[in-house]
């Protein structure tokens, strides 16, 4: 199993880890912000992904060693886009 594959699976579980916590507690420091992670480590909260996706750039040349989300979302909900103004 190639190292990426490991990397990819640990910023997975440590998003997963985090959501779950924003949602299930609405003081967390990560609810509402963007997190990023790299190599299985959060490397950076800000208010926007902007922010997030420039330091992870610099923090990490490898992409696929990367993650962002956006904390306290419900990404298992479905949402319906009816129409795009």
């Amino acid at each position: 199993m190639s190292s990426h594959v490991t990397v990819q699976e640990r910023n997975r579980e440590l998003a997963s880890r985090i959501n779950k916590e924003t949602l299930a507690d609405p003081a967390s420091p990560y609810t509402g912000k963007f997190v990023g992670l790299a190599n299985g480590q959060v490397a950076v909260v800000a208010d926007d992904l902007d922010t997030v996706v420039r330091e992870l750039q610099r923090l990490e040349s490898d992409p696929q060693k990367t993650f962002c989300l956006e904390a306290s979302l419900d990404y298992d909900r479905v949402q319906y886009i009816w129409g795009i103004h």
